[in-house]
């Protein structure tokens, strides 16, 4: 999963003082859609994984206290936000479900990473010699081109008898 925030905007209300939002980018599996949050909707985010600091690394997030109407600050702060952002992805293995929801994201395929598959340096164990992959089911001959066989009889011989040769 990469994340970025490539803009900000910001918003006129009538109910309340003007605001700032963050468009948010989340690409995944090839996919991307955007998100916009408020700074407060990252605030907001950060205290409650601030409650999980114990399973969750937290990283810093930007200051609350800025003004708004400056250009130069809100660049800062957008900057800050996307270190924020990719700083959580990094550093923990399994991200938390409400940084999943906070982005949008509603599943995450989990993959094991490359050093759980057992390195040369480690010593031989029960964990480290298990496969990283799923088995692959081979035919060597196309088991519906197999002269007078149904599809069945083909894909029982190609399983079972794979090193006869088809009559």
């Amino acid at each position: 999963m990469e994340v970025f925030i490539p803009s900000f905007r910001y918003e006129e209300s009538e109910l309340e003082r003007g605001y700032t939002v963050f468009k948010i980018e989340v690409l995944m599996s090839g996919r991307k859609h955007f998100v916009e949050k408020r700074y407060s909707e990252f605030h907001a985010l950060h205290k409650k994984k601030k409650c999980q600091h114990q399973v969750h690394k937290n990283p810093r997030i930007p200051s609350k206290h800025v003004r708004n109407w400056v250009p130069k600050v809100l660049e800062q702060r957008r900057q800050g936000l996307e270190l924020y952002l990719q700083t959580v992805i990094l550093e923990n293995e399994e991200l938390p479900k409400i940084f999943l929801d906070f982005l949008n994201v509603r599943h995450v395929p989990t993959l094991p990473k490359a050093e759980s598959c057992g390195s040369f340096d480690e010593t031989e164990s029960e964990e480290s010699s298990k496969l990283c992959h799923q088995p692959v089911l081979l035919f060597l001959r196309d088991p519906y081109v197999l002269p007078k066989a149904n599809v069945i009889d083909g894909i029982l011989h190609g399983i079972f008898y794979p090193h006869l040769l088809p009559r």
